[in-house]
């Protein structure tokens, strides 16, 4: 089935369109052509999101976003290592591309109604939603105390949360019965679950593959409560249909060939 763009246009949201309007008008990213004759693909992407994009021990950049990254950058120009990796902050993902200081951004960006008035979409090349790690039991520990392995065993457990998360009303919905505790910060959340305090953390299941990768004495159910297309940003405007075009075509030939789906295993991702 192919991916309709139309999906992705919606309502006006005025607080989003307000940022847009105040955007120099004399800021305008580039378009395919230019860059091939630059020769360097420019892309946001992050630097500490294991496994999607993080430094290894080197301080290489690593991940998934960062394979495909490269990968587009062979798609355009010919050289995987024709890009240039562009580190960036959460709150900066969408600017970046709207202000014209990199060409695309991959940094675990879900595709929202919101969003899509300011930029345009790829098609997805993950699906993450809502998943739950909990500790392992050790050989010496009780394990009756630690028998989570679907999603009914947390139905009166005592979940954590980020506090203000979009994880806080799935989990309620399909844990009604469910204590929810709200903490900060990851860290507060394993140290609950390190004190017995929770039985689990719910989060989106990218960020607990990389939490599993760090701490492997945890384990993530093999559960995903809801649906959120990860893609990649490009400027929105005609003028970067030919590059709209080709992203979308190399995303959906990396899935024809089993490609995408290998690298998702590769990095651990469900």
């Amino acid at each position: 089935m192919g991916f309709n763009r139309k999906f992705f246009s919606f309502s006006v949201v005025m607080g989003l369109v307000a940022l847009s309007s105040a955007t120099p008008a004399s800021v305008r990213s580039a378009e395919l052509n230019e860059i091939q004759q630059r020769g360097k693909l420019i892309v946001a992407v992050k630097d500490n999101l294991r496994p999607l994009g993080f430094r290894d021990a080197g301080g290489n950049l690593q991940g998934l976003e960062i394979d495909i990254a490269k990968r587009l950058a062979e798609e355009l120009l010919g050289k995987p290592d024709a890009v240039v990796l562009q580190p960036v902050k959460n709150t900066d993902r969408l600017n970046v591309v709207i202000e014209g200081k990199v060409d695309l951004t991959i940094a675990r960006v879900t595709a929202t109604e919101s969003r899509s008035r300011l930029v345009d979409f790829s098609r997805p090349y993950y699906l993450d939603g809502t998943g739950f790690v909990t500790k392992a039991p050790s050989k010496e520990a009780n394990t009756s105390r630690y028998a989570i392995a679907k999603l009914d065993d947390l139905a009166t457990k005592t979940i954590a949360v980020i506090k203000g998360s979009s994880t806080i009303p799935v989990v309620k919905y399909h844990l009604p019965n469910a204590k929810l505790v709200g903490v900060d910060s990851y860290e507060e959340a394993r140290s609950l679950l390190e004190k017995g305090t929770a039985d689990a953390f719910a989060a989106d299941n990218s960020v607990l593959t990389g939490w599993v990768h760090e701490y492997p004495e945890y384990r993530m159910l093999p559960v995903r409560l809801s649906a959120q297309a990860l893609c990649v940003v490009i400027p929105k405007g005609l003028q970067y249909d030919k590059l709209y075009q080709r992203v979308n075509e190399a995303i959906a030939r990396w899935q024809q060939s089993g490609w995408l789906a290998e690298r998702i295993a590769t990095w651990g991702l469900p």
